[in-house]
């Protein structure tokens, strides 16, 4: 395990210096996360995006801290690595996250299943670390379609 983790580290130290981060926290249906591209919460706590471990080629979509991206907080392929650079992330019009590899098959999902359709689905990375779905046309307070619980405590 200790191994593992320090995999993660020299993975983000490395990546880091060659990522260039936007300022966007959200996607929608019509935007997707291509990698190399990242989702950094509106305070710059938390940045989502593609990374490899260490001398790994394989792909996975985490997040981490900005101040310090050698913590990963959250994997979500962790399972199912990519193979390659052609990895997607997406909202889809029903509000659930998708991995799409090159060949547009899933990879990993977020299989939630919801009661009533959503109109216009938003994915926000939140400076708690979280990634949650929710109803773009209703504030934060509004209804959550899904929550990814990054971790249980903040440093």
């Amino acid at each position: 395990m200790e191994a593992f983790i320090h995999l993660f580290v020299y993975s983000f130290l490395v990546s880091s210096l060659l990522r260039t981060s936007t300022t966007q926290d959200t996607i929608t249906p019509s935007e997707s996360i291509r990698d190399g591209g990242t989702l950094v919460s509106t305070g710059r706590s938390f940045e989502l995006g593609f990374f490899s471990p260490g001398n790994s080629k394989s792909r996975y979509v985490g997040i981490w801290y900005t101040i310090s991206s050698e913590t990963v907080v959250w994997v979500a392929n962790r399972n199912a690595p990519l193979n390659d650079h052609s990895g997607v992330l997406k909202v889809t019009d029903d509000g659930v996250l998708v991995l799409l590899n090159g060949t547009n098959s899933i990879v990993w999902s977020s299989n939630s299943s919801r009661s009533r359709a959503v109109e216009n689905p938003v994915a926000q990375l939140l400076d708690t670390g979280n990634l949650v779905v929710k109803d773009g046309n209703e504030n934060f307070c509004g209804r959550v379609l899904i929550i990814l619980v990054t971790h249980s405590y903040r440093k």
